[in-house]
């Protein structure tokens, strides 16, 4: 079994072997783990005797499969302990990820598949991002940015790719939530500023570091 740290270290490895390379620099690892370079290398050399990662100082780091197995089972804990503590005990999406940090780690026997259980068996948790059911399978639907949208295009906000406190709590303060309808008004040529429109409201305006950072479903409502 590995320890906490090492946990972390296969988890972040996986989530950022999924949003592009295979193969994950040590700058990028440092930079999610909030690490120094120097200490994620030692951690590394550590993971590679024990056989859980390929890892070549020039190209990058890689999770054998039974590394990926370990970390996909952390990630399953994380998302569905976050949905238990928004769903039933009234947590908020921007309070629920550090909370969930700590108690993805639990290892107690058939607690993660009776925690699935008792929330219903859940695709997604409260920041959209896909629940791995008990073999590893989750949905994988394609979305695209908010930012890569057109003027005139209606769209369905469907996940988050930044679960930072003060981004959630911004996009609370503007009721901007999952499974919310909006349409594209128009975009700033300047700096890529996007109006939007949504629940009734005055139109809202969007920088582009918030549209880069929202996942969308076009549709045609």
């Amino acid at each position: 079994m590995q320890t906490n740290s090492e946990e972390n270290y296969l988890k972040t490895i996986y989530l950022l072997s999924k949003q592009g390379s295979t193969k994950v620099s040590v700058t990028a690892l440092a930079s999610a783990l909030g690490n120094n370079p120097a200490s994620v290398i030692e951690m590394l050399k550590k993971l590679r005797e024990k056989k859980l990662i390929e890892y070549d100082k020039s190209k990058g780091v890689k999770l054998r499969d039974s590394a990926s197995k370990a970390a996909l089972l952390v990630v399953r804990r994380h998302r569905l302990w976050e949905l238990f503590l928004q769903n039933k005990l009234g947590y908020t999406w921007d309070e629920v990820h550090d909370i969930a940090e700590q108690l993805e780690h639990v290892h107690h026997p058939e607690l993660a598949d009776r925690l699935d259980e008792f929330l219903g068996f859940p695709q997604f948790d409260p920041h959209g991002e896909a629940i791995p059911d008990k073999n590893g399978l989750m949905e994988n639907k394609q979305y695209v940015k908010l930012s890569d949208c057109i003027p005139g295009e209606k769209i369905i906000l469907t996940s988050v790719l930044s679960t930072s406190v003060d981004f959630l709590k911004f996009l609370s303060s503007r009721a901007l939530k999952l499974g919310l309808k909006m349409k594209v008004k128009s975009i700033e040529p300047f700096d890529r500023t996007m109006i939007v429109q949504y629940n009734k409201r005055p139109a809202e305006s969007l920088s582009q570091m918030v549209c880069e950072r929202l996942l969308v479903e076009k549709q045609g409502f």
